[in-house]
């Protein structure tokens, strides 16, 4: 769970907020002597220059008196980060949060560290060094609210299991994705006949996508464009719908794409192109509700402070945007990823019968996007 600038601004505006003392950092940092600011402000924090040195400092730390947050402000080792991690995960209960400087990781660097959950988020201390104020004020709320459940659990209904969402999900993901299957196999063979008749290639298209956590699989489709058509986005992204004051968009998607064949452009305003992806379903890639997964290239712009936390949500065939914005123009960059965390941070299955139930007015789309 990450911080917004909304949810920033909220705490910004409580009067307690300020750089509090009782607000402590650990940072692993090679810090210029000429450039002291960042001292100055973090003066009840301790600085290293590296892993070992930060060891060192926990340990003889007084147990009331441990950093709120490590922040990590040096070149990657995965190895030496690894190490640390487990070590803080084995020496200290609960774990104490660790942020990294994204200024000090390249894209793949951030995707890999998500995945292998070597962190709990990646900020920007170079643009805004306050956010970590936030944060460190987050994972305190969090550890509090996590120590409440545990003393819950160990009251009257300690015998009693809670329900596992995840289970529960993935059980309905299977049933149904097995069925629909099933009853769907005549229509896909008939549907493969006619993309191969009508242009040379395969009729299921794979592309890797990035879903849950930045796992990356192969993602399936009816395909609905030329054979080369990947070969051709960049020639087209002067028309692309998201592309915004000359900046590098994060999504690509443009009106009357030229390169989708008719019985493509059937497939698409139907949403019949995206049935092979109950295969996907069934394998356990994704789930029948969620976030769209994203072409690496997309999700590669998405990896940063509050954006990244749309992919701790399952990746799904339909969603929130889908059966919010699906199919308008006018949809930004950020709409669409706002609507994307807001369903991340709140997924339920009583949401996720409320979004399949309202996706079947959104499959026949108003605009050719």
């Amino acid at each position: 769970m990450l911080i917004t600038t909304e949810n920033a601004a909220d705490l910004n505006e409580d009067p307690t907020f300020t750089q509090e003392p009782q607000i402590q950092f650990l940072f692993i940092k090679l810090i210029d002597a000429q450039n002291p600011e960042l001292q100055q402000s973090y003066q009840q924090s301790n600085f290293v220059a590296n892993f070992s040195e930060g060891k060192n400092v926990l340990k003889n730390n007084n147990p009331s008196a441990l950093p709120d947050l490590i922040v990590i402000d040096i070149p990657l080792n995965f190895s030496e980060l690894t190490a640390f991690k487990n070590w803080i995960a084995k020496n200290f209960i609960p774990p104490i949060p660790i942020i990294y400087n994204e200024g000090a990781l390249t894209a793949e660097e951030i995707k890999k560290l998500y995945h292998l959950k070597l962190l709990d988020d990646v900020v920007n201390i170079d643009y805004n060094s306050t956010i970590l104020y936030y944060k460190a004020r987050f994972f305190k709320k969090l550890s509090v609210q996590t120590k409440n459940e545990s003393v819950k659990n160990t009251d009257f209904f300690k015998n009693i299991k809670p329900v596992n969402i995840g289970f529960a999900k993935r059980t309905l993901d299977i049933v149904v994705s097995s069925i629909a299957l099933l009853i769907l196999l005549p229509l896909f063979i008939i549907v493969v006949t006619l993309i191969k008749l009508e242009t040379k290639g395969t009729g299921i298209y794979k592309s890797k996508r990035a879903g849950k956590g930045f796992k990356i699989f192969d993602f399936y489709k009816f395909r609905t464009m030329v054979a080369d058509a990947d070969s051709k986005v960049d020639e087209l992204n002067e028309k692309n719908l998201y592309t915004t004051n000359g900046a590098k968009p994060n999504f690509f998607k443009i009106a009357n794409d030229p390169r989708i064949t008719k019985v493509g452009a059937f497939l698409r305003n139907t949403s019949m192109d995206e049935l092979p992806q109950l295969f996907n379903v069934l394998k356990g890639d994704m789930s029948l509700v969620g976030n769209r997964p994203l072409p690496l290239y997309e999700a590669a712009t998405l990896t940063t402070n509050e954006w990244a936390e749309r992919f701790m949500a399952p990746a799904g065939i339909t969603g929130l945007w889908q059966v919010k914005k699906r199919g308008q123009k006018d949809m930004s960059t950020e709409e669409r990823v706002e609507l994307d965390i807001n369903y991340a941070r709140n997924h339920t299955l009583a949401r996720d019968f409320w979004i399949i139930a309202q996706t079947p007015s959104a499959l026949i789309q108003k605009e050719n996007v």
